[in-house]
């Protein structure tokens, strides 16, 4: 099942079973939070509960797109509640990308692999560990807040101090914490990791410098399990044509991790177990344009086109302006 968060005509809210083309509301939780903290209640699947109380009535999917009132698939109403983090280097193209712009910037010897190639080495040797083992440790990283969220549609814009940004497509695991600690994962979603490349490949270590941009979720929210081969495509366009493509390969197939070890490696800190709490959990990049040369530019339109996931998440590059934040003495 695929849920979905639309705003309607009045501003109010509301949450449907995306389904097809013309998705079927679901009664009484105007959110999917609302929606998954009834189902923790009810010890019951998240699917079950919105199976069991969708209705009649249909809203048209690409209407709502159209007038941009399709919100990100999940948000907490307090956005200082809902924690942006990741890892990467799970996945052999993004790997192979950091690998060779970190060995590069590190003057790394021939054939020494650089800190990227190693902790993706260790992922292939330990990051697939027995139920109930505790495998090897992933990078991770800090993407902000639910502030940083914007929802389908609408631009992802670069600080006007940013050297780049460019698209990086990953699923994203969707998570809400219980109240006596226990996260419950919601389901999955794609997401946009827009990052700063230019950045990073001044040094690896600005990664965490490059990773402080808005991302992009959605549109469609897949719940119940993510099945272990999961194929599209990744697009920029630029004045409506298509200026780079690539596959997108994800899942646990074509990981060095599975999703429990990340999992556990993210929810073993205990600040990470608060409840009422949501977790958008980016599990890394299979590929990206900026490793294949493309250089993007305001206007290029982002696109990750995965059909498992219902529609495709698209967003434009745009360039926000920074404000004047002078640090006064009190």
């Amino acid at each position: 099942m695929r849920l979905l968060q639309f705003e309607r005509a009045d501003g109010t809210r509301a949450v449907a079973i995306a389904d097809d083309a013309n998705a079927r509301v679901v009664a009484g939780y105007p959110s999917v939070l609302s929606l998954a903290t009834a189902a923790i209640g009810a010890g019951k699947p998240v699917a079950e509960v919105a199976q069991a109380t969708a209705t009649s009535e249909k809203v048209d999917i690409d209407g709502l797109a159209a007038t941009g009132r399709l919100l990100a698939p999940i948000d907490h109403p307090e956005p200082a509640r809902c924690f942006v983090t990741g890892t990467g280097i799970t996945h052999l193209g993004s790997a192979n990308a950091r690998n060779a712009m970190h060995a590069k910037v590190a003057g790394t010897a021939a054939g020494e692999m650089s800190d990227s190639m190693k902790m993706y080495k260790l992922g292939l040797e330990g990051g697939r560990p027995a139920p109930g083992k505790t495998g090897a440790q992933p990078e991770w990283f800090y993407k902000g807040d639910g502030s940083c969220i914007v929802r389908p549609g609408a631009p992802l814009a670069m600080p006007d101090f940013a050297l780049a940004g460019g698209e990086e497509a990953e699923i994203v695991g969707v998570y809400v914490v219980g109240p006596d600690g226990t996260p419950w994962r919601i389901g999955f979603v794609l997401g946009n990791e827009f990052s700063d490349h230019v950045v990073e490949r001044q040094n690896y270590l600005y990664g965490a410098h490059s990773k402080l941009r808005p991302c992009s979720l959605g549109p469609e929210l897949l719940t119940g399990d993510l099945p272990r081969n999961v194929r599209g495509h990744s697009r920029v366009l630029r004045d409506g044509a298509k200026l780079w493509e690539g596959e997108f390969l994800s899942g646990e197939d074509n990981m060095s991790h599975t999703l429990a070890n990340l999992e556990h490696h993210h929810f073993k800190y205990a600040m990470f177990r608060r409840p009422g709490d949501v977790h958008c959990h980016f599990f890394g990049a299979a590929i990206f344009s900026f490793a294949e040369g493309i250089a993007t530019k305001p206007g290029d339109v982002f696109e990750i086109d995965v059909p498992v996931f219902g529609r495709p998440l698209r967003n434009a590059l745009a360039v926000e302006t920074s404000r004047a934040h002078p640090v006064r003495a009190l």
